[in-house]
């Protein structure tokens, strides 16, 4: 199993490479990421979150769908509502964030295929979630300075 990288290492605040060719390479590393994500009871997980600067992400919400993206990009999205999140490279942090409630997005599957995928409720979340963190944005840069000062000094 992959070690999942920690806050504050640099690599989660980069804005990670759209993937220009998928192969065995990129394969490999969206396994190792569902591996990892399942291992560590996550919904799901971006390349960073491994070390890895490239946009890739894997999401399985608990229903065994395993959705594996690469270059996703929302290209619809409506409505909103407030939930709380946490994050498997900020451990025992969780934040209230208000995202899409639905959305459209096209990506890429693992054999370079392009598809569109409509989400919902906490699959929309997830992968609003994983995009997030191949732009370099966390759940702490959702909320104040001074909160999230606070916060990361008590839990990190």
């Amino acid at each position: 199993m992959s070690a999942i990288v920690k806050y504050p290492n640099r690599i989660l605040k980069s804005r990670c490479s759209p993937v220009t060719i998928v192969g065995e390479e990129e394969k490999e590393i969206l396994q190792k990421m569902a591996k990892t994500m399942y291992l560590n009871r996550g919904v799901g997980l971006a390349a960073p979150q491994l070390g890895i600067r490239k946009q890739l992400a894997v999401v399985d919400i608990g229903d065994n769908k395993l959705t594996k993206l690469i270059n996703p990009v929302v290209v619809e999205s409506e409505g909103t509502e407030t939930m709380e999140e946490g994050c498997l490279s900020i451990p025992n942090v969780y934040i209230k964030i208000k995202r899409a409630k639905r959305i459209k997005v096209k990506s890429f599957d693992e054999n370079g295929r392009e598809f569109n995928l409509e989400a919902a409720d906490l699959l929309a979340r997830a992968i609003l979630h994983e995009i997030d963190h191949l732009k370099g944005r966390l759940i702490i840069d959702y909320i104040n300075p001074i909160k999230r000062f606070l916060i990361l000094r008590k839990n990190t």
